[in-house]
């Protein structure tokens, strides 16, 4: 985004008002924003913020569609990135609402426009909040194996951050494709091919394997 553009510019101060703490003002220069805004383009930047400060569930919900049918009238380069996102704050705006279902449908969305979202952690947390959401929502990775969960948990206990920087972003942002599963199925495989687990850790993950294996076949 341009930095000298008016919206732009006023957006940036109300996300520093909100580091500072003070939402209210935050809200005003999102809203200023939100007069200031001369197109499409510029409405969807401002009401992306303003969204971002309203009292009800419903409200938010309004303003993250109304962001949304800004991106999709713009429908250009510059917005192209923002789709995964502006999925993910509608999902997340029904799941407050308590609609089920329309919430999975936004995630499975977002999901769909994840290669568009910059590469880097701005990508991998986007990823990671969709997989979240679609579990939540029984459209995403279900039934994997408990032993799995097991074996994480005891990582996390024990601070084992090897074996965990290896599975858990596999783990996490599993989105329940076979692309997913594969990834997960080729980080176990590494690290049980390492050896470098308890006897009864590594016993156990070669059984998470097997099943992943087998759940793939079916």
């Amino acid at each position: 985004m341009n930095p000298d553009n008016p919206v732009v510019r006023l957006c940036v101060q109300g996300m520093e008002a909100e580091t500072r703490g003070d939402d209210a003002a935050a809200r005003r220069l999102f809203v200023r924003a939100w007069e200031t805004a001369a197109d499409d383009y510029e409405a969807c930047v401002a009401a992306h913020y303003v969204a971002r400060h309203q009292l009800t569930a419903r409200a938010t919900l309004d303003w993250n569609a109304e962001c949304l049918r800004r991106a999709e009238l713009v429908a250009d380069e510059r917005v192209r990135g923002f789709f995964p996102s502006l999925h993910l704050n509608m999902a997340r705006a029904h799941q407050e609402l308590g609609d089920r279902d329309s919430a999975r449908e936004h995630f499975r969305q977002a999901a769909r426009r994840l290669a568009d979202a910059p590469p880097g952690p701005y990508g991998d947390w986007g990823r990671y909040a969709v997989a979240e959401g679609l579990r939540a929502t029984g459209g995403g990775a279900d039934g994997r194996d408990e032993r799995l969960r097991e074996l994480l948990t005891g990582l996390c206990a024990r601070a084992d951050l090897v074996p965990l920087a290896l599975v858990l972003p596999a783990f996490v942002g599993d989105l329940g494709t076979d692309d997913d599963r594969v990834r997960l199925l080729t980080a176990l495989g590494m690290l049980h091919a390492g050896r470098r687990l308890p006897a009864a850790e590594q016993e156990s993950l070669g059984g998470i394997i097997a099943s992943l294996r087998a759940s793939a076949d079916v």
